[in-house]
C-alpha cells in the first residue's frame, strides 16, 4: 500500500512517523514544498526571534532519521495537481506519484494586507524559516529599530515581545478595543494589554489604518502617524487549500473533513491548519491553527488510513510565552462565546486560571504561569461543573466536577 503525504510541517512528519510505527511494510512518501525537511512553526515566533535558536533548528528530523524508517522524503517538491480518479499527484518538476491513501497537510498561509503590500514600505510576514530569520535580523538593530506590528493576535504579540526583548521600539496597531479580545474576552485579554504596556509596547487599540507610505509611515484614522523601519503584518492566516479545491475536494474555510479526518474523497485525508474538522464532541466544525492539533490529528489520521475506526475527538490546545508570562489553553469557544468567565488566583500577579462557561459546562480553560495546573484544566474542559465550587479557589478544580 502506498501512503503519500503532502506537506512540510509537523503534521506531515507526525503522520509519517505514526504510519511507520503502525505498519513496518507500508510505503511512505512525503512531499515537502519548501527547501527544508519538515519543520515545526512555534519556534519561529519564539526561540528564533529571541535568538536562542537558529531557524534550521526548527527542523524536526534529519535525513538519517527518515532513511532509518524507510520514509521517502522529497524537499522542494511543490505539488501542482491531484488526480482523484487516477489516484496520483503531479509536482512542478514533472514528477508523478501514485497513492492508495493521500494525506494533505498543507497548512496555512498569512493573510495578506494590501495596504502594506502595495505601499513599498519594508514589510514582513512570519510563516517560514526564512521569514523568521529575516525578521530576527531586523530586530537585532536594537533601539534604533522601529517596528510597527499590524494585528494584536497571538503572532503579533509574540513578535512584539521578541522585538522589545531585542531592544526595538514597538507599536502594535489593533482594530479591536483590546489585543486578543476575540480569543479571550475582555477580562483576560486585559492581562495581555497590561503586560505589553509594562514592557514598553505602544498599543494603538480600536485603531484603523488609512495608508502606509513607501518610507514606512503608518497613518491612522485618528490623524496620528507612526514612523517605522519595518511593518510586520500579523492579521491572521488562511488555509492553504488551493490544491484541494483544484482537485475537486469539498472546501469551506479549509478542507472539509469528517470526524475521522476524511475528505469528500474517502481515500484522501487532511489534518492541521488546513483541515475544517467535524468535531464529534463539540458538535460543530472547527479549524485549529496550533501545533498540538496538527500532531494529534496527523497521528489519528494515520490510524484511519491503515484501517482504524477511531474518530479524532481531542480538545484543542495551545501555548504561548511572552516576556515572563506563559500560558496553556485547552478547549474552544464557539461563535456564541461563553456566558461567564471564572478566574481563580491572582490576576494582578499574573498567576491564575480562567474557565469559560456556557451554563455549567466548561467550554475552555487556561492557566497563566501555573504549569502544574494543566492536567486539572484538561480534566474539566467539556464537562459540567458545580460553578459555585469552581469559583472557590480553596476547592481543587477536580472537586468542582458535577
Amino acid at each position: 500500500m502506498k501512503m503519500l503525504i503532502v506537506g512540510g510541517g509537523v503534521g506531515a512528519a507526525s503522520a509519517a512517523d505514526e504510519l511507520r510505527n503502525r505498519d513496518k511494510d507500508v510505503a511512505i512518501t512525503v512531499l515537502a514544498g519548501e527547501p527544508h525537511l519538515p519543520y515545526e512553526k512555534p519556534p519561529l515566533s519564539k526561540d528564533v526571534l529571541l535568538g536562542t535558536k537558529r531557524g534550521e533548528q526548527a527542523i524536526l528530523h534529519d535525513h538519517e532519521w527518515y532513511a532509518e524508517r524507510r520514509i521517502d522524503v522529497h524537499v522542494d517538491a511543490v505539488v501542482t495537481d491531484v488526480d482523484l480518479e487516477q489516484r496520483r499527484v503531479s509536482t512542478a518538476s514533472g514528477e508523478t506519484l501514485a497513492y492508495d491513501r493521500l494525506l494533505l497537510a498543507t497548512g496555512a498561509v498569512p493573510r495578506r494586507l494590501a495596504l502594506a503590500d502595495d505601499s513599498g514600505a519594508p514589510t514582513a510576514y512570519l510563516r517560514t524559516i526564512e521569514d523568521a530569520e529575516r525578521l530576527r535580523t531586523a530586530l537585532m538593530a536594537g533601539p534604533a529599530s522601529r517596528i510597527v506590528i499590524i494585528g494584536g493576535g497571538w503572532i503579533g504579540l509574540e513578535v512584539a515581545a521578541a522585538a522589545r526583548i531585542a531592544g526595538a521600539r514597538v507599536t502594535v496597531v489593533e482594530s479591536f478595543a483590546l489585543p486578543l479580545l476575540r480569543a479571550l474576552g475582555p477580562r483576560v485579554a486585559r492581562t495581555f494589554a497590561d503586560l505589553h504596556r509594562e514592557h514598553g509596547v505602544d498599543l494603538r487599540l480600536g485603531a484603523s489604518i488609512t495608508r502606509i507610505t513607501a518610507g514606512g509611515t503608518v497613518h491612522l484614522a485618528d490623524g496620528s502617524a507612526l514612523e517605522s523601519d519595518l511593518v510586520v503584518v500579523g492579521v491572521g492566516a488562511e488555509p492553504d487549500d488551493a490544491l484541494a479545491r483544484s482537485a475537486g475536494l469539498e472546501c469551506d474555510n479549509g478542507i472539509l473533513v469528517d470526524a475521522w479526518l476524511r475528505t469528500s474523497d474517502p481515500q484522501v485525508f487532511a489534518v492541521g491548519d488546513v483541515a475544517n474538522h467535524d468535531h464529534p464532541v463539540l458538535g460543530r466544525r472547527l479549524r485549529v491553527e496550533h501545533w498540538d492539533t496538527a500532531v494529534r490529528q496527523a497521528r489519528a489520521a494515520a490510524g484511519v488510513m491503515l484501517g482504524g475506526e477511531e474518530p479524532y475527538a481531542q480538545q484543542p490546545y495551545f501555548f504561548t510565552d511572552q516576556f515572563d508570562v506563559g500560558i496553556e489553553f485547552v478547549g474552544s469557544l464557539d461563535p456564541q462565546g461563553a456566558a461567564e468567565v471564572v478566574v481563580r488566583g491572582g490576576e494582578q500577579a499574573r498567576t491564575f486560571q480562567a474557565f469559560w462557561l456556557r451554563g455549567n459546562r466548561v467550554m475552555a480553560a487556561m492557566h497563566v504561569n501555573q504549569w502544574d495546573a494543566i492536567d486539572s484544566i484538561r480534566a474539566v474542559v467539556g464537562r459540567e461543573v458545580d460553578v459555585v465550587r469552581l469559583r472557590d479557589s480553596s476547592v481543587p478544580v477536580s472537586d468542582a466536577l458535577s
